[in-house]
C-alpha cells in the first residue's frame, strides 16, 4: 500500500505542474502475468497517444524562456 500512497502524491504533484492525469498509470501486475502486462502497456500507450503532445512542455523556436 506504500506504493499506492506514493502514486497518489506523485499524481497530485504532476497535475499541479500541468501534466494531464491520463499520462500516468498505476497497475499491480505479477511477473507471471505477461499477457496482462502486454495488454496494460498497450492500453497505456494508446491513452497517452490519444492525448497528443504535452503542449506546455514544448518550447517554441525563437522564444526565450
Amino acid at each position: 500500500m506504500f506504493a499506492r500512497r506514493r502514486f497518489a502524491v506523485l499524481k497530485n504533484l504532476l497535475e499541479y505542474i500541468g501534466i494531464e492525469p491520463g499520462r500516468l498509470h498505476f497497475s499491480w501486475i505479477s511477473s507471471a502475468e505477461a499477457e496482462k502486462f502486454q495488454k496494460t502497456a498497450i492500453k497505456v500507450c494508446e491513452a497517452v497517444t490519444a492525448l497528443g503532445p504535452a503542449k506546455h512542455m514544448i518550447k517554441e523556436i525563437g522564444k526565450v524562456a
